[in-house]
């Protein structure tokens, strides 16, 4: 019985996600998944540039450290709670959607994605050899050509670890933000519920996880041409698997 139910429910599921319908219209899939991207992309850019540039000078100065750790304290923070305490205090000051609805969930959301970037970014310059940062300075170079030059290309690895964990996360708390009346794929979630459609409701949580997906694997993809392979570990596995073929081409020779 509860293995038919399931099996009804994501026929259901099949069902709309195939459906014209679905895709066409405000309402429409491809216009929920602009507007889910849309809020991310924004969230990201403006925590980008600000955790960014202030872990990798808390980490470069060594100052302001408490920031970090106040930070990593702003992780505990609901955010569910969060989204709804700006959206009623926006709500009572502005009249319409932009100033009373998404300026706030989106303020919401870059305090949310800037701990992880902020985090990142810090341990990334903390973590530079110190052995490099003396050579650099013993070549002539500036505190400027330092950080340029030597610790910032070194930080990359875990700069987009930061930023991959907020974006992710972004996406994901964008799905609830839905219920503030903000638009994006967590509106069948919402919608869905309220109508006791619950093959809407799965299917927007099955775009909500491949959207996740594939921007992942998309920064995965970046941070693998950005990043030099000697930071990865790509070159020393090629320089291995290449002496492993040469040492049995020489085998078989003899």
């Amino acid at each position: 019985m509860a293995k038919g139910g399931v099996g009804m429910i994501l026929e259901k599921v099949w069902q709309w996600l195939t459906d014209a319908a679905s895709w066409s219209g405000p309402n429409g899939i491809p216009v929920r998944l602009e507007e889910h991207l849309i809020y991310s992309f924004v969230t990201v850019l403006i925590a980008a540039a600000i955790g960014i540039p202030l872990g990798t000078w808390i980490a470069h100065s060594g100052r302001g450290r408490w920031l970090v750790t106040a930070a990593n304290a702003a992780r505990a923070v609901p955010s569910l709670g969060l989204l709804f305490v700006a959206s009623m205090w926006a709500g009572s000051r502005f009249s319409s959607d932009l100033g009373a609805y998404i300026a706030p969930s989106i303020v919401v959301l870059v305090i949310l994605a800037i701990p992880p970037i902020l985090a990142g970014a810090y341990a990334g310059v903390s973590e530079v050899d110190p052995a490099a940062r003396d050579a650099a300075k013993g070549m002539g170079m500036t505190g400027g050509q330092v950080f340029g030059r030597v610790e910032l290309p070194n930080a990359l690895p875990l700069i987009f670890s930061g930023l991959r964990s907020a974006t992710l996360q972004v996406i994901a708390t964008a799905t609830i933000a839905a219920s503030v009346s903000l638009g994006g794929l967590g509106r069948y979630l919402i919608d869905g519920l309220a109508q006791s459609r619950y093959d809407i409701m799965v299917g927007g949580s099955v775009l909500v996880a491949l959207l996740a997906l594939v921007i992942d694997l998309l920064f995965g993809l970046v941070q693998r041409f950005v990043v030099s392979p000697g930071l990865t570990g790509r070159t020393v596995r090629r320089s291995v698997r290449s002496q492993t073929k040469a040492i049995e081409a020489t085998g078989s020779v003899r």
